[in-house]
């Protein structure tokens, strides 16, 4: 009799020790992948357009064939701009590892208030925004003309170039993504960096 009730107590035990195993394999499958996960972009084209002249269009592209993989976005134009003229600077930003490619500007502009783009380029480039961008301060001017209800965006931007000319100088275009973190004082280094493209800019 001894025996039988060891036998049944340690089968409980067993029984309730697969029962816990059970139920904590489930509770890993069903849990939900991460959110929040960077956006997959290949391609990414700047059009500066002239403000006073539609047909003057200046683009620059940066390309990542293999979208998550070794690879990294490459810099393939230089920005070359014109002395003392306005442009509107606006994107076409792709996953074209989608057939058909998926627009994720069109996503950042959805999911407007996690995202901001910063900037930074040579010092007085630009007569307007003067300085040298935000990347570093991220109160320093910038002529954001989107944001998300209260904050800027940074989709389309204005820029007048300053009337001395400029070579071989910088113009870097940062994306963060800021979920959950975006505010009126959040900077680039908060959240993740969806691409950051440091160009080389002419002024002539």
């Amino acid at each position: 009799m001894k025996t039988v009730d060891y036998f049944k107590k340690y089968s409980i035990y067993a029984l309730l020790l697969v029962g816990v195993l059970f139920i904590g394999c489930t509770k890993d499958d069903d849990d939900p992948a991460p959110e929040n996960e960077l956006e997959v972009i290949t391609d990414v084209k700047l059009i500066f357009t002239n403000t006073n002249d539609a047909n003057d269009v200046v683009t620059a592209r940066a390309q990542d064939p293999d979208g998550p993989g070794v690879q990294e976005l490459a810099i393939l134009d230089t920005i070359n701009l014109g002395v003392g003229k306005t442009y509107t600077l606006t994107y076409e930003i792709f996953n074209n590892l989608e057939t058909p490619g998926e627009n994720i500007g069109d996503e950042i502009k959805d999911e407007d208030d996690e995202h901001q783009f910063f900037f930074s380029f040579s010092n007085n480039a630009f007569a307007n925004p003067t300085g040298n961008g935000n990347i570093d301060t991220a109160s320093d001017p910038i002529n954001y003309n989107d944001n998300d209800g209260t904050n800027p965006v940074g989709l389309s931007t204005t820029w007048t170039t300053s009337t001395t000319q400029l070579t071989n100088g910088t113009f870097t275009v940062r994306l963060q993504h800021q979920p959950g973190v975006k505010t009126a004082t959040s900077g680039a280094t908060d959240g993740d960096t969806d691409f950051n493209l440091p160009f080389v800019l002419n002024i002539r």
